[in-house]
């Protein structure tokens, strides 16, 4: 009789658990054929849709014998510091009060240690603070205040991270929640440009992340994975408030021995439902990345019962897109709605390919 530990006993059965309750609740429409990067094996990075610069950065990194952990660091830094990307880092969409708030979070395969910070203010690399408290430190998440006091100790540069196009947005936004404020509506004020009006409709609030993960696939015990998840969060958030990606197994998480996963959109849902870890999980148990995604994506969408949250047909109103890497190099993505895309890079090169939607239309 083979000898299982309690650890191995414990996640065995959480996994097959997992596995039957998906089962049990998948769509009773034919499911879809199977995904083309189930099939992939090799070297490869994937990233939310948002990250094609950062999987060919990464990529080229982990080719040139780079750990995938600061291969998709550095891979990912290159969007936080773009100020044309509101998601995240510098340009990143404020909360309320007009200030940026970031959280990132970072798991290295091989030691299965992570790092992570949230509420950081001030400092546009969430990342590489992250892989620094995975580093430098016996903590894996470090908050608010500690977490910029921490950055700076360590020579990261304080700047203010709102630019002007997401201050004159958040201003917008600002000026448009309520008709019982003393702020004039775009529709309230005779001289509002017709651009203004025509904006009003998207500046309600945006989820803003990227996800990548990576994987050398090297033969046998010696392929490694890493991931990392970074973002400026929930537009016009409550101050304070930190969502899925700086928390471990929600937003991102790895086990080396089988691969990683995270997730964008609303990270509320992702937490609630263990994204990260439940979708590694059933990569344990036999389940392909899409898989793996899709059956999340259906027990998030299951497990939406506020009606605050569902629409007319009692789906969720909301989208969560979720990202799954294989150890061996098999990848796959899966959103609620359509809508979700990720990016990956192998040695043909690098795409942007559509996610899974677990409803159709």
């Amino acid at each position: 009789m083979t000898h299982l530990d309690r650890r191995s006993f414990v996640l065995a059965a959480g996994a097959s658990a997992l596995a039957a309750a998906a089962a049990r609740s998948q769509p009773t429409a034919p499911g879809p054929a199977p995904a083309e990067g189930d099939a992939h094996r090799g070297p490869c990075v994937l990233a939310s849709g948002n990250g094609q610069r950062a999987v060919d950065k990464a990529f080229a990194m982990i080719r040139a014998g780079s750990d995938p952990v600061d291969a998709v660091v550095e891979g990912v830094a290159i969007v936080e510091d773009d100020p044309a990307d509101m998601s995240v880092g510098l340009g990143g969409l404020p909360n309320e009060e007009g200030v940026v708030q970031l959280d990132a979070s970072v798991m290295h395969g091989p030691t299965h240690k992570a790092g992570a910070v949230a509420a950081l203010e001030g400092v546009r690399n969430a990342a590489k603070v992250a892989l620094t408290v995975l580093k430098r430190t016996d903590h894996c998440l470090i908050v608010g205040a500690g977490a910029k006091r921490f950055a700076l100790s360590y020579g990261f540069v304080e700047e203010n991270l709102l630019t002007p196009e997401a201050r004159e947005v958040w201003l917008r936004w600002r000026a448009n929640r309520s008709t019982q404020d003393d702020w004039l509506n775009d529709d309230e004020m005779d001289f509002a440009p017709e651009r203004q009006r025509q904006a009003r409709a998207s500046i309600e609030f945006t989820y803003g992340t990227i996800h990548c993960a990576g994987t050398n696939a090297a033969d046998g015990a010696a392929a490694n994975v890493s991931a990392v998840t970074t973002t400026s969060g929930l537009s016009w958030k409550i101050p304070g408030r930190v969502g899925d990606s700086p928390i471990i197994g929600a937003g991102m998480y790895v086990d080396n021995d089988v691969g990683a996963a995270g997730a964008t959109g609303r990270g509320e849902a992702v937490i609630v439902n263990c994204g990260g870890f439940a979708i590694v999980e059933l990569m344990r148990s036999g389940m392909t990345p899409s898989q793996a995604c899709l059956a999340v994506a259906r027990r998030i969408a299951d497990r939406t019962r506020e009606k605050r949250l569902l629409d007319a047909s009692g789906r969720p109103n909301f989208n969560v897109s979720l990202y799954a890497l294989r150890k061996d190099g098999a990848y796959g993505g899966a959103s609620l709605h359509p809508g979700g895309s990720l990016a990956v890079c192998t040695a043909h090169g690098s795409r942007v390919i559509p996610c899974t939607p677990l409803f159709s239309a």
